[in-house]
């Protein structure tokens, strides 16, 4: 018969004790992170252009224009859309591409900006932020580089209210529109790595966590 010493059966004991721990608290750090999110951004999210109020820019959140082999990202076409529909709506004047652009291949601001353009949007209306590499990067330097302290944000509404929690803590006076969202089955690893995003908000925020780049200030005018 196997044999496990009184040493062992404490060493386990211990182990599975303190992965309970852990596992209890990375659920109610998620848990929270989501409810307060949620909670602080419910008042600031709009579907509807009609009702959403007028700010001059729309800070469009960037995404890839394809996933695996090709196939169009329908994350990215939404949020083109819902640009198109603020734009046509008068509820903004200017649009400032926030993405990312880490290697020469892929150029987030780019694709947008050039399906804007197709889609009517002039050119002239239209800025890149070619060092949002996180939503958190793309509200500071929303502010610190462009001058925004009133802006309208344009994703997914999950992505919109993390936007809008981390826009409204630094002071700056933020709603969002809510591009259509996707199938639940389609979005579900997006969904998934959303609620790990929430906790890191707070995690940024507790240790003062600088955007990757700022640099010289632009206007949009």
């Amino acid at each position: 018969m196997f044999y496990i010493s009184q040493h062992y059966k404490k060493a386990i004991k211990y182990f599975l004790i303190s992965f309970a721990f852990v596992l209890l608290g990375g659920l109610l750090s998620i848990y929270s992170a989501d409810y307060i999110i949620k909670k602080n951004a419910k008042d600031f999210t709009y579907n509807n252009a009609d009702s959403i109020p007028f700010n001059r820019v729309g800070v469009v959140l960037g995404t890839s224009k394809y996933i695996r082999k090709g196939i169009p990202n329908l994350y990215f076409r939404y949020r083109i859309k819902a640009v198109c529909d603020l734009y046509s709506a008068q509820k903004i004047q200017f649009v400032l591409i926030s993405g990312d652009n880490a290697f020469r291949s892929y150029n987030e601001p780019n694709d947008f900006k050039n399906e804007l353009i197709a889609s009517g949007i002039p050119e002239n209306k239209i800025y890149l932020d070619y060092a949002g590499f996180r939503t958190y990067d793309s509200m500071i330097r929303a502010n610190k580089v462009f001058g925004l302290n009133k802006f309208t944000v344009i994703s997914q509404k999950f992505h919109n209210e993390r936007a809008i929690y981390i826009a409204r803590k630094i002071g700056l006076d933020v709603v969002g529109f809510n591009a259509h969202d996707v199938e639940q089955y389609y979005g579900f690893k997006t969904n998934m790595r959303e609620k790990f995003a929430r906790v890191k908000v707070f995690i940024d925020f507790l240790f003062n966590i600088k955007p990757h780049f700022l640099g010289q200030p632009i206007n949009i005018e």
